[in-house]
């Protein structure tokens, strides 16, 4: 029965709407995947999934006014372990990768792997999902970035849980030759010293960052990475009831 619905929710996905232009429909969206997938580097480097998920949220995002920076797509994929680089910077104008390097997860979501997630305070864990850059600042782990969640439920905690960038020691290369992984934060997305100032800098003032995991509650709930699915699920929990 389960079955059954799902195969019925995603065929009415692919269902045309009079006067909706799905996203992956977008002649703009195209244009970018066909673009990035000719890019070796990021053909090599990022999930070719986990790449249409955040040009699909991205767009919607822009969409709504909501991306002040356009142009650059930030991608953390915790489907990789710490030790791997796992953040990924894309100039979507150019169809380059302008960077590529370690982060660290939050000590609640795991140790090499991040497994677990949540938006709640105190928690220590990652958030996944779908953020806008704010302004810089410097704080107690030096010069660091404000992030907004944009997802309800998923990440909109972010700034009261002061879920930033910055840099962190326990980041490197030689952490992990001691220690097997990266240390953690207590839910930020870390970078090393040595990135750090270069990534916020790239990043700042409004650009799109897409945090993702094999989740699949996120996957289920998100509107952004799946808006069209999200919406064919709404549409026929009303028609049931």
């Amino acid at each position: 029965m389960i079955r059954s619905i799902v195969m019925l929710l995603f065929i009415v996905t692919l269902l045309p709407v009079p006067g909706h232009a799905y996203p992956f429909q977008q002649p703009s969206l195209r244009n970018q995947i066909s673009t990035l997938s000719q890019s070796p580097e990021i053909r090599h480097k990022i999930d070719p999934k986990v790449l249409n998920m955040a040009l699909v949220g991205y767009h919607s995002l822009k969409e709504k006014g909501k991306v002040s920076r356009e142009g650059i797509l930030t991608v953390i994929d915790f489907n990789k372990p710490s030790i791997d680089e796992r953040m990924f910077i894309i100039d979507l104008k150019r169809g380059r990768l302008l960077y590529s390097g370690l982060v660290a997860h939050g000590s609640g979501s795991g140790e090499n792997y991040a497994y677990s997630f949540s938006n709640t305070p105190g928690s220590h864990k990652s958030s996944l999902g779908f953020f806008t850059t704010g302004v810089t600042y410097d704080g107690k782990h030096g010069y660091s970035l404000r992030l907004r969640g944009m997802e309800p439920g998923i990440n909109d905690k972010a700034e009261s849980r002061s879920i930033v960038i910055h840099g962190a020691n326990y980041v490197s290369y030689d952490f992990i030759r001691q220690h097997g992984r990266l240390g953690r934060s207590q839910g930020c997305p870390a970078l090393s010293f040595d990135s750090s100032q270069h990534v916020i800098d790239l990043i700042k003032d409004g650009s799109c960052l897409f945090i993702y995991h094999r989740n699949t509650d996120y996957s289920s709930s998100s509107r952004l990475a799946n808006p069209d699915f999200a919406a064919a699920a709404r549409g026929f929990g009303r028609s049931a009831s």
